[in-house]
């Protein structure tokens, strides 16, 4: 509708209305690319491109993208990574998976906070885990995390990035899971098979 009021002369074509369509572009092809990913993962058609991976290294790179808008809001990052070895895995993929849970946690700590991240082994696997000191989710909405459009009231996203990055994770033959309490703050663990290089 605002192309079209800009085309029919409506609005000017200035830089305030062009950068409000070009967030909206942002945030359509964002839901897009992740409804493709989904409905891959779904089908079973996702291609990973598996290699040995320095998946400390990853973790910890991944995590630090996210530093700046950390320091903004005041919560405190602390990684504390294990020097694994190579392990297979699809690093692209894997950052991804980082990256969601960061952002979300990033987002239940509007007020500051902690999230701690660790990587060990533990049992012949990789272990992710993320600790957010943030306002947890409720016991009636833990059980719907994973589901799709599922959003909590500070999310901006499109409700599949929980979905998607379970769908990765089972897809490496890994599972993930999340606690939280209310208040307290939320973990989210990422387990890897160990497939050494």
């Amino acid at each position: 509708g605002e192309i079209e009021a800009i085309a029919d002369g409506v609005h000017e074509a200035d830089p305030e209305h062009l950068e409000q369509l070009l967030d909206e572009v942002a945030v359509m092809e964002r839901l897009l690319g992740d409804l493709r990913t989904l409905s891959m993962a779904e089908a079973g058609a996702l291609a990973l491109h598996p290699e040995p991976t320095d998946l400390a290294s990853l973790v910890a790179d991944a995590v630090e993208s996210h530093r700046r808008a950390a320091d903004i809001q005041a919560v405190a990052i602390s990684i504390d990574a294990s020097d694994l070895g190579e392990v297979v895995v699809d690093p692209v993929r894997i950052r991804e998976v980082v990256s969601n849970v960061v952002v979300n946690a990033l987002r239940a700590m509007p007020d500051g906070g902690a999230l701690r991240v660790t990587v060990r082994t533990e049992s012949g696997q990789a272990v992710i885990r993320f600790r957010d000191t943030g306002m947890g989710i409720p016991p009636e909405d833990l059980d719907r995390v994973f589901e799709r459009f599922t959003k909590g009231s500070t999310s901006a996203g499109s409700g599949l990035g929980l979905t998607i990055s379970r769908d990765l994770v089972e897809a490496h033959g890994g599972l993930m899971s999340i606690s939280s309490d209310v208040a307290v703050g939320t973990t989210v663990e990422v387990r890897l098979p160990l497939r050494p290089a």
